[in-house]
């Protein structure tokens, strides 16, 4: 047998083994035997170079070190999921459901490990790279790390395999190899890890991939995405990834309806206790993919899944004392600071009191004794008071009167649950949370500054606002604690750089209160220009009665903004405020002198028109173009997309094999029904 052919072999046989071991659980031979053909391997490598593989069973050792993690844009969004709490809710949720999709629904239930999500992405069969979920849009590419892990096929087998795929799931740490590791670390006399989660996620940025080598993390995949996959359901899906050689849990179900959803829950509820992992909920998704992609999605979540959280763990600790925090934009939000306790193999010291009225409703005051749970098991919350353990001292909560940072009086609007702190211009945590949010990685994305440096850039009085950090040099900041020359260079690169990020994202960054990132992109799609955003109506000139013009042209700025499809009209009145505050003007105009993008791009404008601007479109049915491509089309011409027929509908575009419902309640609503044919004659 020539050098080749024992390599080849040797890697054949190792992915055999590995693949029982470590996915089916099953152990064919030693790890003695083992050992010994992954180094017999190794030398034969080694006196080879010039048969190099990177999905070769070998390279699982680690060793390389990663100083930065690269960020990495996903091809395919990584959603999160919208929660629930009982049977109501996913009632709720299939009600939602029906009234977009026609014909029976199928659900896939899978259990929600509690781990760090990942997208593993393959090419020709063989693994490529590993990113984190990041924020969904982008995370951190972390493949020399999940290289190491053993559960992660470096090369699928099969001859049904797509060229180029992803396909998501959990990095986990299960209980055995967490113990062990703390049982090693006590005998070090060093700190103990809190829990699974937060040390299987923590193992992904390593820097030494021989460490990450070293602890037993498990991958369980549960999600394909791809163009022209070769499945038409998603548990077909989770079968097909089976086959190629991931660790699909063998735990995942097929319901027909949601009485079998909820046997699944109820089972799972009780015999989660027993499984090797953690996990804190079932994951509930729509079978059909043609469903799915008819469903969509929102901003946040797709609307073809559903997580059924299970009921949290509930401590009772002391609210020893409430203060108050000040966001970005002003709003205060109470903090109840506790008795630390444990609560799901996390210590909590403060949970988030929300506002007065939540204050007021569960009468909550210092010293009381409070139950604490972890809502959706992440963010701490008091849920009750024990009453019979209150002081006979105690005194009702009166909610602060003034903002805890500049002393300033608070307000309330009629018909907002928070107060705000008014003092916009000069109260610290606004100020900080406004320059933070311009250059987060959503925003302007700039380099070489965190929320430490904004700290001391404000501190130190160089900025005040996110303008003043474009008059930033090296000099400057060269005198600011731990700045070096390199630092301080990249800062000042990172912020030039900033000036060619698109006009949609500079709108976000602004921070105007309810713009987030999907309506900072409409409003920027629609007026083309930060000029004609911020135009008021003109008015004619009356010197005797200005007031009464100003407040004319106001009213008539927002109705125009209110106007614009999804533009309700409290995102309107707080655009129109913004624009018309002098401060925020002069702001503006100095970030157009320093040459941010103002306006939309040419080419971003390219195919785009408004030729079906002002008309609503439902789509239903199956196309010859995708349905994405579709949607894409309707609103890259101006029109509004919606999911059900309802009198505001223009137009059903109606493709084969659409459900009968849809078809009945636009025949009776006499909507105008026409085909793809005719719809690409529209634009």
């Amino acid at each position: 047998m020539t050098p080749k052919e024992q390599i080849t072999s040797l890697r054949e046989e190792l992915r055999h083994y590995n693949h029982e071991y470590y996915v089916n659980d099953n152990s064919e031979i030693s790890d003695f035997e083992f050992d010994k053909k992954l180094e017999q391997l190794k030398q034969l490598e080694a006196a080879h170079p010039e048969y190099f593989d990177p999905s070769s069973p070998s390279v699982r050792v680690g060793g390389e070190v990663t100083k930065n993690f690269e960020t990495v844009v996903h091809k395919y969004r990584m959603y999160s999921l919208d929660n629930s709490y009982s049977l109501q809710d996913l009632k709720d949720w299939e009600k939602r459901i029906k009234k977009i999709v026609d014909g029976p629904v199928e659900y896939v239930c899978e259990l929600k490990y509690d781990g760090a999500s990942i997208s593993l992405r393959y090419e020709n069969g063989a693994f490529a790279k590993a990113v984190t979920r990041g924020d969904g849009s982008q995370g951190d590419e972390v493949t020399t790390n999940v290289r190491t892990i053993n559960s992660v096929p470096l090369k699928l087998k099969g001859d049904d395999i797509p060229k180029e795929f992803e396909i998501r799931g959990e990095i986990v740490l299960p209980w055995e190899g967490f113990n062990a590791m703390n049982a090693a670390r006590e005998k070090e006399g060093l700190d103990l890890y809190r829990n699974p989660r937060n040390t299987a996620s923590g193992s992904l940025k390593l820097q030494d991939s021989a460490e990450v080598a070293k602890r037993p993390l498990e991958c369980l995949l549960y999600q394909l995405a791809g163009d022209d996959l070769p499945i038409v359901t998603q548990y077909e899906g989770l079968e097909r990834a089976r086959s190629w050689g991931f660790k699909v849990p063998q735990e995942s179900v097929l319901a027909k309806d949601l009485d079998e959803v909820m046997r699944y829950i109820e089972k799972w509820d009780v015999e989660r206790k027993n499984l090797p992992y953690e996990t804190d909920g079932v994951v509930i998704k729509v079978n059909s993919l043609r469903q799915q992609e008819e469903l969509g999605f929102t901003a946040k979540a797709p609307k073809w899944a559903m997580a059924y959280k299970f009921s949290t763990e509930q401590v009772s600790t002391r609210l020893e004392k409430i203060t108050y925090q000040v966001g970005r934009t002003g709003a205060v939000t109470p903090v109840a600071n506790l008795s630390p306790v444990e609560i799901s193999g996390t210590t909590v010291r403060r949970a988030s009191l929300h506002n007065a009225d939540q204050i007021e409703k569960l009468d909550i005051r210092e010293g009381d004794e409070v139950y604490v749970e972890k809502g959706g098991e992440i963010i701490p919350k008091i849920v009750a008071v024990d009453l019979s353990k209150r002081p006979d001292d105690s005194q009702p909560t009166v909610y602060a009167i003034h903002c805890p940072e500049c002393d300033t009086e608070l307000i309330r609007k009629e018909g907002e649950a928070q107060h705000f702190c008014p003092n916009e211009m000069g109260c610290p945590p606004q100020i900080k949370g406004r320059i933070q949010h311009f250059i987060s990685r959503k925003a302007m994305d700039i380099d070489g500054i965190g929320a430490e440096t904004v700290d001391q850039l404000v501190e130190a009085g160089l900025i005040a606002t996110y303008a003043d950090l474009y008059e930033l040099t090296v000099d400057k900041v060269l005198p600011l604690e731990r700045m070096a020359q390199k630092s301080a260079e990249n800062m000042v690169n990172g912020i030039e750089a900033s000036k060619k990020v698109p006009f949609e994202r500079v709108l976000f960054a602004l921070g105007i209160r309810y713009v987030g990132e999907t309506v900072a992109k409409k409003l920027a799609y629609h007026y083309k220009s930060m000029d004609a955003l911020m135009k008021m109506p003109e008015r004619e000139h009356n010197s005797t009665d200005l007031f009464s013009q100003a407040t004319d042209a106001a009213t008539e700025k927002v109705e125009e903004l209110n106007a614009i499809p999804e533009i309700g009209r409290v995102i309107a009145q707080s655009v129109c405020d913004f624009i018309q505050d002098p401060l925020h003007r002069g702001t503006v105009q100095r970030l157009k002198e320093y040459g941010l993008q103002m306006e939309i791009a040419a080419e971003q404008l390219e195919g785009k028109t408004d030729v079906l601007a002002g008309k609503s479109f439902v789509i239903s049915g199956v196309f010859e173009r995708s349905r994405n491509e579709l949607k894409k089309m309707v609103e890259d011409n101006g029109g509004k997309l919606s999911s059900s027929i309802s009198g505001k509908t223009d137009y059903l575009i109606r493709g084969k094999n659409m459900g009968p419902s849809k078809l009945e309640k636009a025949g009776k609503l006499g909507i105008p029904m026409i085909s793809e044919e005719e719809f690409l004659g529209m634009v």
